[in-house]
Protein backbone atom coordinates (compact mmCIF):
# COMPACT_ATOMS: atom_id res chain seq x y z
CA UNK A 1 0.00 0.00 0.00
CA UNK A 2 2.73 2.20 0.79
CA UNK A 3 4.38 1.83 -2.33
CA UNK A 4 1.20 3.08 -4.30
CA UNK A 5 1.50 6.79 -2.63
CA UNK A 6 1.93 9.43 -4.84
CA UNK A 7 1.12 12.28 -2.77
CA UNK A 8 3.02 13.77 0.19
CA UNK A 9 2.21 14.92 3.25
CA UNK A 10 2.91 18.33 2.16
CA UNK A 11 0.70 17.71 -0.62
CA UNK A 12 -2.18 16.79 2.49
CA UNK A 13 -0.98 19.92 4.21
CA UNK A 14 -1.88 21.87 0.82
CA UNK A 15 -4.91 20.46 0.72
CA UNK A 16 -6.61 21.23 3.80
CA UNK A 17 -5.07 24.93 3.52
CA UNK A 18 -6.81 25.20 0.22
CA UNK A 19 -10.19 24.24 1.49
CA UNK A 20 -10.85 27.15 3.23
CA UNK A 21 -11.84 28.30 -0.23
CA UNK A 22 -14.63 25.78 -0.27
CA UNK A 23 -17.19 28.43 -0.55
CA UNK A 24 -15.39 30.44 -3.26
CA UNK A 25 -17.54 30.07 -6.07
CA UNK A 26 -20.93 29.08 -3.99
CA UNK A 27 -23.83 29.08 -6.17
CA UNK A 28 -27.66 27.69 -6.11
CA UNK A 29 -26.75 25.03 -8.46
CA UNK A 30 -23.91 23.38 -7.19
CA UNK A 31 -23.61 24.72 -4.03
CA UNK A 32 -19.91 24.49 -3.11
CA UNK A 33 -19.08 22.01 -5.90
CA UNK A 34 -16.16 24.52 -7.55
CA UNK A 35 -14.28 25.19 -4.37
CA UNK A 36 -14.40 21.66 -3.55
CA UNK A 37 -12.58 20.96 -7.21
CA UNK A 38 -10.41 23.85 -6.95
CA UNK A 39 -8.91 22.74 -3.79
CA UNK A 40 -8.86 18.94 -5.05
CA UNK A 41 -7.24 19.99 -8.52
CA UNK A 42 -3.36 20.32 -7.72
CA UNK A 43 -3.62 16.52 -5.71
CA UNK A 44 -5.49 14.82 -8.34
CA UNK A 45 -3.09 16.66 -11.28
CA UNK A 46 -0.28 14.52 -9.55
CA UNK A 47 -2.32 11.44 -9.06
CA UNK A 48 -3.57 11.45 -12.81
CA UNK A 49 -0.05 12.14 -13.88
CA UNK A 50 -0.32 13.72 -17.63
CA UNK A 51 -3.88 11.04 -17.60
CA UNK A 52 -6.40 13.85 -19.11
CA UNK A 53 -9.17 11.59 -19.67
CA UNK A 54 -9.02 10.49 -15.99
CA UNK A 55 -8.60 13.82 -14.57
CA UNK A 56 -11.62 14.74 -16.48
CA UNK A 57 -13.68 12.32 -15.07
CA UNK A 58 -12.27 12.97 -10.97
CA UNK A 59 -12.76 16.60 -12.43
CA UNK A 60 -16.56 16.16 -13.42
CA UNK A 61 -17.55 14.09 -9.97
CA UNK A 62 -15.78 16.57 -8.50
CA UNK A 63 -18.07 19.07 -9.88
CA UNK A 64 -21.41 17.52 -8.59
CA UNK A 65 -23.60 19.43 -6.19
CA UNK A 66 -22.15 19.18 -2.35
CA UNK A 67 -23.19 21.09 0.65
CA UNK A 68 -21.12 20.45 3.76
CA UNK A 69 -19.36 21.98 6.64
CA UNK A 70 -16.25 23.93 5.61
CA UNK A 71 -14.48 22.99 8.95
CA UNK A 72 -14.64 18.96 8.37
CA UNK A 73 -14.71 18.88 4.18
CA UNK A 74 -10.96 18.25 4.56
CA UNK A 75 -11.86 14.85 6.08
CA UNK A 76 -14.01 14.07 2.84
CA UNK A 77 -11.45 14.93 0.44
CA UNK A 78 -8.48 13.45 2.42
CA UNK A 79 -10.53 10.54 1.83
CA UNK A 80 -11.51 10.74 -1.39
CA UNK A 81 -7.82 11.27 -2.58
CA UNK A 82 -6.82 8.16 -0.94
CA UNK A 83 -9.23 6.25 -3.45
CA UNK A 84 -8.18 8.30 -6.12
CA UNK A 85 -4.83 7.60 -5.65
CA UNK A 86 -5.37 3.72 -5.37
CA UNK A 87 -7.32 4.50 -8.96
CA UNK A 88 -10.81 2.88 -7.43
CA UNK A 89 -13.82 2.15 -9.23
CA UNK A 90 -15.40 6.03 -9.77
CA UNK A 91 -18.65 4.98 -8.83
CA UNK A 92 -17.37 3.89 -5.37
CA UNK A 93 -15.16 7.16 -5.18
CA UNK A 94 -18.67 9.20 -6.11
CA UNK A 95 -21.42 7.20 -4.21
CA UNK A 96 -18.51 7.58 -0.82
CA UNK A 97 -18.88 11.37 -1.77
CA UNK A 98 -22.59 11.66 -1.83
CA UNK A 99 -23.00 9.37 1.28
CA UNK A 100 -20.96 11.49 3.16
CA UNK A 101 -21.23 14.99 2.35
CA UNK A 102 -24.86 15.38 4.54
CA UNK A 103 -23.63 13.85 7.88
CA UNK A 104 -20.40 15.44 8.07
CA UNK A 105 -22.61 18.64 7.88
CA UNK A 106 -25.02 17.68 10.48
CA UNK A 107 -22.12 16.55 12.52
CA UNK A 108 -20.23 20.02 11.63
CA UNK A 109 -23.26 22.33 12.63
CA UNK A 110 -24.12 20.60 15.60
CA UNK A 111 -20.60 20.34 16.94
CA UNK A 112 -19.24 24.00 15.69
CA UNK A 113 -21.87 26.48 14.76
CA UNK A 114 -24.30 25.25 17.62
CA UNK A 115 -22.21 24.43 20.19
CA UNK A 116 -18.45 25.80 20.40
CA UNK A 117 -18.87 29.19 18.73
CA UNK A 118 -21.89 30.18 20.85
CA UNK A 119 -20.08 29.51 23.97
CA UNK A 120 -17.06 30.92 23.05
CA UNK A 121 -18.47 34.06 22.12
CA UNK A 122 -20.87 34.19 24.63
CA UNK A 123 -17.63 34.04 27.00
CA UNK A 124 -15.27 36.08 24.59
CA UNK A 125 -18.76 38.85 24.73
CA UNK A 126 -18.40 38.92 28.73
CA UNK A 127 -15.09 39.47 29.12
CA UNK A 128 -14.84 42.28 26.16
CA UNK A 129 -17.71 43.85 27.80
CA UNK A 130 -15.79 44.34 31.02
CA UNK A 131 -13.11 46.05 29.10
CA UNK A 132 -11.19 42.98 29.03
CA UNK A 133 -8.60 42.82 25.88
CA UNK A 134 -9.01 38.60 26.55
CA UNK A 135 -12.68 38.42 25.18
CA UNK A 136 -11.85 39.11 21.42
CA UNK A 137 -8.10 37.40 22.14
CA UNK A 138 -9.92 34.19 23.36
CA UNK A 139 -12.48 34.27 20.30
CA UNK A 140 -9.75 34.99 17.70
CA UNK A 141 -7.74 32.30 19.43
CA UNK A 142 -10.38 29.92 19.30
CA UNK A 143 -11.48 30.47 15.66
CA UNK A 144 -7.88 29.93 14.60
CA UNK A 145 -7.40 26.39 16.05
CA UNK A 146 -10.44 25.25 14.48
CA UNK A 147 -8.95 26.70 10.84
CA UNK A 148 -5.72 24.60 11.89
CA UNK A 149 -7.83 22.14 12.37
CA UNK A 150 -8.61 21.53 8.84
CA UNK A 151 -4.98 20.67 8.30
CA UNK A 152 -5.50 17.29 10.92
CA UNK A 153 -8.90 16.39 9.57
CA UNK A 154 -7.77 16.57 6.05
CA UNK A 155 -4.87 13.94 7.35
CA UNK A 156 -6.97 11.63 9.35
CA UNK A 157 -9.28 11.45 6.04
CA UNK A 158 -6.40 10.20 3.70
CA UNK A 159 -5.00 7.99 6.44
CA UNK A 160 -8.10 6.53 7.42
CA UNK A 161 -8.30 5.99 3.29
CA UNK A 162 -4.96 4.30 2.93
CA UNK A 163 -5.67 2.19 6.08
CA UNK A 164 -9.13 1.02 4.94
CA UNK A 165 -8.43 0.55 1.35
CA UNK A 166 -7.86 -3.43 1.03
CA UNK A 167 -11.14 -3.93 3.23
CA UNK A 168 -12.57 -1.18 0.54
CA UNK A 169 -11.30 -2.82 -2.36
CA UNK A 170 -12.67 -6.59 -1.15
CA UNK A 171 -16.06 -4.97 -0.88
CA UNK A 172 -16.37 -2.46 -3.73
CA UNK A 173 -19.65 -3.55 -4.81
CA UNK A 174 -21.13 -3.87 -1.21
CA UNK A 175 -19.82 -0.63 -0.63
CA UNK A 176 -20.54 1.25 -3.74
CA UNK A 177 -24.39 0.35 -3.41
CA UNK A 178 -24.78 0.86 -0.03
CA UNK A 179 -23.09 4.62 -0.36
CA UNK A 180 -25.17 4.91 -3.47
CA UNK A 181 -28.32 4.48 -2.13
CA UNK A 182 -27.46 6.16 1.34
CA UNK A 183 -26.54 9.31 -1.37
CA UNK A 184 -29.72 9.19 -2.83
CA UNK A 185 -31.43 8.97 0.66
CA UNK A 186 -29.51 12.31 1.28
CA UNK A 187 -30.44 13.93 -1.84
CA UNK A 188 -34.00 13.28 -1.40
CA UNK A 189 -33.69 14.79 2.12
CA UNK A 190 -31.86 17.67 0.75
CA UNK A 191 -34.62 18.54 -1.72
CA UNK A 192 -37.07 18.39 1.59
CA UNK A 193 -35.55 20.88 2.96
CA UNK A 194 -34.93 23.42 0.60
CA UNK A 195 -38.06 23.57 -0.97
CA UNK A 196 -40.95 25.26 0.83
CA UNK A 197 -43.79 26.34 -1.47
CA UNK A 198 -47.43 27.53 0.48
CA UNK A 199 -50.21 28.66 -0.89
CA UNK A 200 -51.96 31.57 0.93
CA UNK A 201 -54.67 31.81 -0.68
CA UNK A 202 -58.47 31.33 0.42
CA UNK A 203 -61.30 29.59 -0.82
CA UNK A 204 -64.67 31.03 0.17
CA UNK A 205 -67.77 28.38 0.64
CA UNK A 206 -70.30 30.64 2.24
CA UNK A 207 -71.01 34.16 3.85
CA UNK A 208 -68.49 34.70 6.71
CA UNK A 209 -66.36 31.16 6.23
CA UNK A 210 -63.23 30.48 3.96
CA UNK A 211 -60.84 27.55 3.55
CA UNK A 212 -57.02 27.84 3.27
CA UNK A 213 -56.00 25.32 0.60
CA UNK A 214 -52.61 25.37 2.66
CA UNK A 215 -53.48 24.25 5.88
CA UNK A 216 -56.97 22.53 4.91
CA UNK A 217 -56.12 21.09 2.09
CA UNK A 218 -52.55 20.34 1.12
CA UNK A 219 -51.13 19.66 4.96
CA UNK A 220 -53.79 17.31 6.02
CA UNK A 221 -54.65 15.68 2.75
CA UNK A 222 -51.74 16.10 0.70
CA UNK A 223 -48.67 17.47 2.86
CA UNK A 224 -45.49 18.46 0.83
CA UNK A 225 -47.40 17.54 -2.23
CA UNK A 226 -45.95 21.07 -3.94
CA UNK A 227 -42.55 20.94 -2.67
CA UNK A 228 -42.50 17.49 -4.29
CA UNK A 229 -44.14 18.48 -7.22
CA UNK A 230 -41.91 21.25 -7.98
CA UNK A 231 -38.90 18.77 -7.39
CA UNK A 232 -40.11 16.26 -10.45
CA UNK A 233 -40.78 19.52 -12.83
CA UNK A 234 -37.33 20.49 -12.43
CA UNK A 235 -36.33 17.09 -13.12
CA UNK A 236 -38.22 16.66 -15.98
CA UNK A 237 -37.28 19.79 -17.30
CA UNK A 238 -33.13 19.29 -16.96
CA UNK A 239 -33.34 15.62 -18.09
CA UNK A 240 -36.18 15.21 -20.77
CA UNK A 241 -36.28 18.73 -21.83
CA UNK A 242 -32.78 19.44 -21.63
CA UNK A 243 -33.75 22.83 -19.93
CA UNK A 244 -30.33 24.59 -18.85
CA UNK A 245 -30.21 24.82 -14.89
CA UNK A 246 -29.73 28.53 -14.74
CA UNK A 247 -33.16 28.76 -17.12
CA UNK A 248 -34.82 27.08 -14.27
CA UNK A 249 -33.21 29.10 -11.42
CA UNK A 250 -34.35 32.25 -13.39
CA UNK A 251 -37.67 31.06 -13.95
CA UNK A 252 -38.15 29.97 -10.20
CA UNK A 253 -37.38 33.60 -9.06
CA UNK A 254 -39.90 35.22 -11.73
CA UNK A 255 -42.66 32.59 -11.15
CA UNK A 256 -42.42 33.01 -6.91
CA UNK A 257 -42.27 37.19 -7.07
CA UNK A 258 -45.18 36.71 -9.71
CA UNK A 259 -47.19 34.95 -7.81
CA UNK A 260 -46.31 36.35 -4.48
CA UNK A 261 -47.92 39.88 -5.97
CA UNK A 262 -50.46 38.01 -7.15
CA UNK A 263 -51.59 36.60 -3.47
CA UNK A 264 -51.19 32.83 -4.47
CA UNK A 265 -47.86 32.45 -2.19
Amino acid sequence: MKASRILTKGDITRLGMISSFLQASFNYERMQAGGFTLAMLPALRRICRGDKQRLSAAMKDNLEFINTHPNLVGFLMGLLLSLEENNEDRSLIKGLKVALFGPLAGIGDAIFWFTLLPIVAGISASFALQGSVLGPVLFFAVYLTIFILRIAWTHLGYNLGIKALAKIKDSSRIIARAATILGVTVIGGLIASYIHIEVVTQVAINAGHSVSLQKDFFDKIFPNLLPMSYALLMLYLLKSKQVHPSLLILGTFVGAIGLSFAGVL
